[in-house]
């Protein structure tokens, strides 16, 4: 089977190199790619089609007799890739538009969540700063959390320990516009303490596989400090999400989504992701995502042993109840992002990048590229603010990370950095 697949980050890379190593895959194209689905095996090949042109992208499958296109990224699936695919009667995984709102809307996410009766933090809604501002005005000085209702590549979330810093937020996203059409409606919530952790479960709309926890590490300095990013790095397992606790979230969380989704004849086939505050009281939900998670992505599919093909072709058959359960590789995954100097910020592209080949010979590590680009001499060059997801393997937490950070030091480019502290959480457990 040829397949597409849609995006240009670490995910995407590490969807084509597990698909790559089913018995049932002839061609592996992905649209646009990058440095590393262009040099990871004969079997890979990049197309240069940006993942929102559409109609170049049913062209290009119907010419090239794809048999399944895979999409990575929200903002495909938010825009209704999938209903346009399926349009044309071809076979693709996601959700379709109107079950992506999950995660294109903040605002219908709450809806369904209290459709669902599903743990969540307090939380209002305003379409106007004057509104919002006045709500802080009048509530005390406590923590807050002020979140963009639309797509904002995982920085439209501010957590504000007073309320000067929730009203410096809310103007930033409503006069600074910083975040465009996503800030048209703003979210206030309580802010939850405890630990986050990352659930992914797959689903046909009926049956749900809940896939192993991980965590993610989404501020940008060691110690959870800075601003938000689209994730620093990411581990799996967590000892944090024991068996009970999965299937407390299984029961509690996941099933009512679903549930609720139904009722509203919305039919949710692809990756639900559960982003998780471990309170004192119970999990409860931060946000949804319609899609595998990046970086949680990579570990995840580092360990999974069973044909990643075999459950998307499940999931799009609507046949996950006679999938067998899942394989995994009982080590532990340890992903750490290497990001460009400034990011989230304004960062530069086109550095070369030293030590690719050094680090790859590193035992039991995987380095899966997200923003990096050839030029046309062969030389691989940083083409975006998260470059790299070095991923190591062990039989303890501490073993994968010394993989992932050996293979680390190994690479060069001007204003590299990553955090240093990546699951660390899990060596208090």
């Amino acid at each position: 089977m040829n397949i597409l697949v849609i995006g240009s980050g670490g995910r995407e890379h590490a969807l084509a190199w597990k698909l790559a190593q089913s018995p049932q895959t002839n061609r592996i194209f992905v649209a646009p790619g990058n440095a590393g689905t262009a040099t990871d095996g004969t079997d890979i090949e990049n197309i240069p089609i940006k993942e929102l042109n559409f109609p170049a992208l049913i062209k290009f499958a119907k010419e090239n007799k794809v048999g399944l296109t895979v999409v990575g990224p929200e903002i495909p699936l938010c825009a209704g890739i999938v209903d346009a695919f399926q349009s044309e009667k071809l076979r693709i995984f996601g959700p379709n538009k109107a079950a992506a709102r999950i995660e294109g809307s903040k605002v219908f996410c709450k809806e369904i969540l209290r459709k669902g009766s599903v743990p969540t933090a307090i939380h209002h809604t305003f379409t106007n700063s004057n509104d919002a501002i006045q709500f802080l005005n009048k509530d005390r000085d406590i923590p807050v959390v002020v979140k963009v209702d639309g797509l904002a590549a995982g920085k439209g979330v501010f957590v504000c320990s007073n309320r000067s810093e929730g009203i410096d937020a809310i103007l930033r996203i409503t006069k600074n516009r910083e975040f465009g059409n996503a800030g048209d409606r703003i979210i206030l919530e309580e802010r939850l303490d405890g630990q986050e952790v990352s659930v992914l479960a797959i689903t046909d709309g009926a049956t749900i596989l809940t896939l192993q926890p991980a965590q993610d590490h989404k501020a940008a300095y060691d110690g959870d400090t800075g601003p938000n990013t689209g994730g620093m790095g990411a581990y799996s397992p967590t000892p944090i999400v024991d068996g009970t606790t999965l299937h407390w979230i299984e029961e509690h969380i996941f099933v009512p989504t679903i549930h609720a989704l139904n009722r509203l004849d919305v039919s949710f086939r692809g990756v639900l992701y559960a982003g998780l505050m471990l309170t004192k009281q119970e999990p409860k939900v931060l946000e949804y995502n319609a899609r595998f998670g990046d970086p949680e992505c990579q570990p995840l599919l580092l360990r999974l042993k069973t044909d990643l093909l075999d459950i998307f072709e499940a999931t799009i058959g609507g046949t996950l109840d006679q999938l067998s359960p899942l394989e995994w590789d009982n080590r532990t995954a340890v992903c750490v992002v290497m990001a460009s100097q400034g990011y989230p910020g304004n960062y530069e592209k086109g550095f070369p990048i030293r030590g690719l080949a050094e680090a790859s010979k590193v035992p039991d590590t995987k380095i899966f590229h997200a923003g990096t680009a050839i030029r046309e001499d062969g030389t691989i060059v940083s083409n975006g603010g998260r470059v790299l997801s070095v991923t190591g393997l062990g039989n303890s937490v501490s073993e994968a990370k010394l993989a992932a950070y050996t293979a680390i030091k190994h690479i060069r480019w001007d204003g590299a950095w990553c955090r240093k502290d990546i699951s660390d959480k899990a060596l208090s457990y």
